[in-house]
């Protein structure tokens, strides 16, 4: 089997959010997509999704299920990590508005705003045009979407929201992250784009 054929063990954070579309999006780009609850199942992948869902709860439940110095752990030690939506929330390393004693895990050099596209009732869908993803503009779904208010050091902006100019995807080093949502829409390149980074680092 070649670099390229490898299907690497990619695990999705599985205490709330879209777990079940990560796992299906990973199957169908090329990899082998595990739930992961606790820290033997984190040890056991070679990449993380961190879904999209709802940040304070996600954060409260890797306090609760003992998760979160493990991940910091494998995260700080080149981890490849993708985040979308709350997982981008969950990987900056400032976030704005927090909820009272909201942290992240850290792991991205950028200022994130939660919900900074609006309610529930605001959301909508924009063609974003994505560097590194080849193809035509990349159609992104926005629930509830977090933005980038400030990029810093190291980190490679690679698309922003046309109608707003705000930055909604990111990466630096082995880390990804999409203020949207492309578990939802049946595009698999940014999935695809995360298995080739997940199969360099293994």
């Amino acid at each position: 089997m070649t670099a390229s054929q490898h299907r690497p063990a990619i695990g999705v954070l599985a205490l709330q959010g879209d777990v079940a579309e990560h796992l299906r999006a990973i199957g169908e780009a090329g990899a082998q997509g595990i739930a992961v609850r606790r820290p033997d199942e984190l040890d056991a992948v070679d990449g993380l999704i961190i879904p999209g869902g709802e940040s304070t709860t996600m954060w409260k439940l890797t306090v609760i299920f003992e998760l979160l110095d493990p991940l910091r752990k494998r995260l700080s030690s080149g981890l490849p990590v993708f985040g979308s939506c709350a997982g981008m929330i969950m990987l900056a390393d400032r976030l704005l508005d927090s909820a009272s004693g909201q942290e992240t895990l850290g792991g991205i050099n950028i200022s994130v705003r939660r919900n900074a596209f609006g309610r529930q009732v605001d959301s909508f869908e924009s063609d974003i045009t994505l560097r590194g993803v080849p193809g035509p503009d990349f159609r992104a779904v926005f629930i509830r979407a977090p933005w980038v208010e400030e990029a810093g050091r190291g980190v490679e902006v690679l698309g922003s929201e046309p109608h707003t100019g705000r930055i909604v995807a990111v990466r630096q080093g082995p880390a990804l992250a999409t203020a949207f949502h492309p578990e939802l829409t049946p595009d698999r390149r940014i999935h695809e784009l995360f298995v080739d980074m997940v199969r360099e680092r293994s």
